[in-house]
Parts: structure tokens; sequence; C-alpha cells
């Protein structure tokens, strides 16, 4: 199931994650990523932001689609693509929706990342065991 890299959009998953590269591109003077080089060499259990696209649902029944910036912990690299564990609880959709919360598992890739940061081994092994054990 998660053996080859399947990046999620908003017509199957409710969800997926923007390519900043073009917002950097369009506003480079207000929008800052980490240099590619830094986004392409990811390694196991550094934290890379991403942005969401999420669709919701309005009281009212109708149907938009909201942003948010999470973390996701890097678990792998391979076929050019990253694969990690959503770090966040995204603000826009109720808890327990099922489809995008906490721990889950998501494929992404170097264009969508648009910060990067390295959480102590201790925090990734106290919040994900299963990967990251001591």
């Amino acid at each position: 199931m998660w053996d080859d890299p399947v990046l999620p959009n908003i017509e199957e998953h409710f969800w997926e994650i923007r390519n900043v590269e073009f917002e950097q591109q369009k506003n480079p003077e207000t929008f800052e990523i980490p240099s590619k080089e830094d986004r392409f060499n990811l390694k196991r259990g550094q934290a890379a932001k991403l942005a969401f696209d999420i669709e919701t649902q309005d009281g009212d029944g109708s149907v938009q689609v909201s942003g948010e910036r999470m973390w996701v912990i890097v678990l792998k690299k391979t076929k050019g693509h990253y694969f990690g564990i959503l770090d966040n609880e995204p603000s826009c959709i109720e808890p327990g929706s099922g489809y995008l919360e906490p721990g889950c598992k998501l494929w992404f890739k170097p264009e969508h990342v648009i910060g990067i940061d390295n959480p102590p081994m201790k925090y990734l092994t106290s919040s994900y065991p299963n990967e990251f054990s001591t």
C-alpha cells in the first residue's frame, strides 16, 4: 500500500499538498523556501513543513478549500519522493475525521517543502516509538 509514491489530490482524498516552488517563483521577495539542495536532501527524522489545501464543509453545506501549514516527520526517501508522518492536528477539520489527522502517513516531494526542522530524537522516540525506537 505504501510502497509506491502516491500524491494525494482534492478529488480523491479531499486534501492535497501545494507546490510551493510555484508560489516562491511568483513572489520571490516575500515567499521564502529552503534551498533546493536542502529540500532534496532531507534525512530520516527531519521535519518538513508543508502547505496543505484541505476541503472543508461550512455549516450551510457549502464546500471550500482551506490552507494549513503543518509538519511531517520524514521516514524515508525513495523514487524522488519522501514518505512521512503528519505531526500536526489540522485546525480546519474536526479531530477524528478519518481523512487527515496526526500520525497519518503520506508521500510528498521536495517542491512541497516550505520549512525544515530537526526535532530531538527524544521527541521522535516518544511520539513515534514504532518508527524511531532506541
